[in-house]
């Protein structure tokens, strides 16, 4: 990875945001894919504006993306893009949705970009330097204790049906039992930049595809926090789609211990 790698995905992220920032909140086209996700022209028409510049500047790198499939490579570099990860708050009109953009190099992110383009947010982490957010230095925050510590997720009816009690059992953790500190919901990729820039404590999420936190792990990582899977394993190409993100690393095994257990035992 160069200088210029970065440069480029922010480049990426610019035209992305120039696809989408039309259609929100106006005639978007939303229909369903075949998994029932939905998908819209701002998400097709974000990942041919990003396509378009790699094919003419990196075209030797192999490109993974949502909405248009993977194109392999020579370098042992992978591009991995969701135009808008968050859909369904984009076709909602709820500005909480974002752009991702990774560098996976033999199948590690070393470069991230969580990009808003309506609120025109944007996190960038690069491996071995401290997270970005809008040029200024990203932080997460210090959690003393997993109780009382803020979780959050898109939402747990993406959760595969086996998972729910694993993360009912982190909610119940965190919570002390108090219902009115429960999690927050909605939020997709967003979650992970409030985490970075120290807002939020754990995000919690199943079923993701690589697209889907690849560019997540060099922002949240360069800002002080871990990302790994429910087993503490750190997240690649290989990863299956369990995901935590813990802003305070000093809470990562509680925050296993707790996954490993079940809602009941709490």
């Amino acid at each position: 990875m160069t200088p210029d790698d970065v440069i480029l995905a922010e480049r990426l992220a610019e035209a992305a945001g120039a696809a989408i920032r039309p259609y929100f909140r106006t005639e978007h086209g939303a229909e369903l894919k075949a998994d029932r996700s939905p998908v819209t022209l701002a998400d097709r028409a974000a990942e041919a504006a990003m396509r378009r510049i790699l094919d003419a500047e990196r075209s030797g790198d192999g490109i993974v993306g949502e909405e248009y499939g993977t194109k392999d490579g020579v370098t042992g570099r992978q591009w991995v893009l969701d135009p808008i990860d968050g859909t369904r708050s984009f076709t909602v009109g709820r500005p909480i949705f974002g752009t991702l953009i990774a560098l996976l190099e033999d199948g590690w992110p070393v470069l991230g970009i969580i990009d808003q383009p309506v609120a025109r947010e944007r996190w960038v982490g690069v491996a071995g330097r401290r997270t970005l957010f809008n040029g200024e230095r990203a932080a997460t925050r210090a959690c003393a204790a997993l109780e009382g510590a803020i979780v959050a997720t898109t939402s747990p009816h993406l959760f595969a049906e086996g998972d729910v009690p694993h993360y009912m059992a982190l909610v119940a953790a965190a919570s002390g039992g108090h219902v009115r500190q429960g999690p927050v919901y909605g939020g997709d990729c967003y979650n992970y930049g409030l985490l970075a820039s120290g807002h939020l404590d754990i995000v919690c999420e199943s079923g993701l595809q690589l697209y889907d936190f690849a560019a997540l792990v060099p922002v949240v990582e360069g800002a002080g926090g871990r990302m790994c899977d429910w087993n503490g394993d750190p997240l690649s190409s290989e990863s299956e789609g369990h995901v935590v993100a813990i802003g305070d690393p000093a809470r990562t095994d509680d925050v296993l211990e707790a996954l490993r257990a079940t809602a009941h035992e709490h």
